[in-house]
């Protein structure tokens, strides 16, 4: 990883949370007229996005806060929320488990997207597009807070001892994956004062999420036509406090090399808490 500035790399524009003198906010649906308006504004910049796939062995959840791994799935359709918890959810249980060497692994959600060309995201009458903006899925507080929603009686118990939110995150195509690929941020380059937090708003409750601010020294990777037998392990929260990656930035990203003909993404991602003992 000394050596990133030898990678090969693809220039694209990655959307930071621009200036704004109110909390962020955005919606977990297509928000209603009567609601109070979305409070996310971008700030485009171009970055170096490199090709992890030479330093692949170098990669550690707890350093960088990403790992490629090889993961075949019996799954025959990704597309099946049936199959998914059925079939995936066990298969991903087990192999983070052996990947982290965690005592439990608790699935407690799953996505699938599908790039439309000009459809926007949390549509009625479309599928999930592919997250544009640079962001962390949970933050120092809403990480155990998670855990206290899910897990009922056992969650101060869980909480006394190592807990993280990990993603698995792969692409769900037959052939490799070359339009808005995912771009990963090295969390060693990412500074506390990066991560704003922010609202994410349900129907029934607030979340909440990091929006992360442009820093010069952030380094990004991807995975340059990723197959669906690979995936990415993406660190979200960690409660160790004594390490560098405990919150990695990620986002979608227009490869500007994408062939014309290329078939729009799709891809499926795990939400997991991940517990060690205490």
């Amino acid at each position: 990883m000394s050596d990133i500035d030898k990678l090969p790399y693809v220039e694209a524009e990655l959307n930071y949370l621009g200036s704004t003198s109110q909390r962020p906010r955005y919606y977990a649906y297509e928000r209603d007229a009567s609601d109070p308006p979305t409070v996310m504004p971008y700030e485009p910049h171009l970055m170096h996005i490199h090709t992890l796939r030479p330093v692949v062995d170098d990669l550690d959840l707890d350093v960088q806060g990403f790992a490629l791994v090889e993961q075949r799935s019996a799954v025959k359709d990704f597309w099946d929320d049936d199959e998914v918890r059925r079939v995936y959810y066990p298969e991903a249980e087990r192999f983070i488990a052996e990947h982290t060497g965690a005592s439990r692994v608790f699935i407690f959600d799953h996505l699938q997207r599908r790039r439309v060309p000009g459809q926007v995201d949390r549509s009625r009458s479309g599928p999930r597009q592919p997250a544009t903006r640079v962001h962390v899925d949970h933050t120092a507080r809403s990480g155990p807070q998670r855990v206290r929603d899910l897990m009922g009686e056992d969650a101060e118990e869980l909480l006394k001892g190592r807990v993280q939110v990990i993603n698995m995150w792969r692409p769900i195509l037959d052939e490799p994956l070359r339009d808005a690929p995912l771009a990963v941020c090295d969390s060693r380059t990412v500074a506390n004062s990066d991560l704003v937090p922010s609202d994410l708003v349900y129907r029934d409750r607030v979340g909440e999420t990091y929006s992360v601010t442009y820093n010069p020294a952030h380094r990004w990777f991807y995975v340059p036509e990723m197959r669906h037998d690979e995936a990415l392990l993406l660190k979200i929260a960690d409660t160790r406090t004594d390490i560098s990656a405990r919150f990695m930035p990620h986002t979608s990203f227009a490869d500007p090399t994408t062939p014309p003909d290329a078939a729009p993404r799709q891809s499926i991602e795990l939400r997991t808490l991940v517990f060690y003992p205490a």
